[in-house]
């Protein structure tokens, strides 16, 4: 399993275009767990008690390596993105928040204005994937099986596929999940976490390490405030507890309020992108 979340070693399925790949996990022939009552594991209270230190300590190595190979891949990612001016937007929530509903709002709101794509991330269908390539934006789906967030290698294999246009904005839809997504960098330039007025306004103190870990958070669905008790403001205070630096933004995907906000927001960064790329073309020079 996935020592950092406990998530299953199943198949990753990114379309038939890239190899599948799995999730790094426990050796089985490593893991051999003692039960009560087996003669030939006759021990003591302290015997158990210093197995469980021995196996503790061997679950926080391989988490430690698990996250040293994925952080040292999703730099190599970053140097990619930043030499080609690729300007990449993790989107993290729990599921239903309307994370791909946005997504299919802001291509409509920048697609004469600059190159997008798209990697879906879900454990299983490719129902989003369909729904962003239904109005004309390039997307891959990545099915991660039980694993319950994407990591910087599914990311770099679906790039491979996808071949994000040089100067243009790359969204990542990461699996709906406000806990695992946290710890792993995909090389993106920032994570923004979304939250829904029909959840509760302290998403943000339940799930601190997503939202510490995240640049900006839209508060989507604000048209159905009226019928709901969400105290925004009670939201938003609870995200600058946790981080006083993250920006804020009110959003609908279904009437469009705070779109364009949220678009001015993506085209600054993609010039930031330009900005990069063009001093990584510089020194190549």
């Amino acid at each position: 399993m996935c020592t950092t979340c406990g998530c299953g070693s199943g198949e990753v399925n990114i379309e038939a275009a890239v190899a599948s790949g799995r999730h790094h996990h426990l050796d089985d022939d490593h893991f051999h767990p003692h039960l009560h009552g087996d003669p030939s594991h006759s021990h003591s209270h302290g015997d158990r008690h210093t197995h469980s230190h021995a196996l503790e300590s061997r679950i926080v190595t391989v988490e430690q390596d698990l996250l040293a190979r994925n952080d040292e891949c999703a730099a190599a990612n970053r140097r990619g993105f930043e030499a080609h001016g690729i300007f990449v937007v993790n989107l993290v929530s729990s599921p239903g928040s309307g994370k791909t509903a946005l997504l299919v709002r802001i291509a409509d709101a920048l697609r004469e204005r600059t190159p997008i794509c798209v990697i879906e991330g879900d454990q299983q269908t490719s129902n989003d994937v369909e729904r962003i390539r239904a109005v004309g934006i390039p997307g891959i789906q990545v099915n991660t099986g039980k694993g319950c967030h994407l990591d910087a290698h599914m990311v770099a294999r679906a790039v491979e596929s996808l071949a994000p246009e040089d100067g243009g904005v790359l969204f990542i839809e990461n699996v709906g999940n406000l806990v695992c997504p946290a710890a792993f960098d995909l090389g993106e330039a920032h994570k923004v976490v979304i939250i829904s007025t029909t959840e509760g306004e302290d998403k943000p103190l339940k799930y601190p390490d997503m939202f510490a870990a995240s640049d900006l958070m839209l508060v989507n669905k604000v048209d159905l405030l009226p019928h709901l008790e969400f105290d925004v403001d009670r939201c938003i205070e609870y995200a600058r507890r946790v981080n006083p630096k993250i920006r804020v933004l009110l959003v609908s995907a279904t009437t469009g309020e705070g779109i364009g906000s949220w678009s001015e927001w993506i085209l600054a960064g993609r010039e930031r992108a330009a900005g990069l790329s063009r001093r990584w073309k510089g020194g190549a020079g």
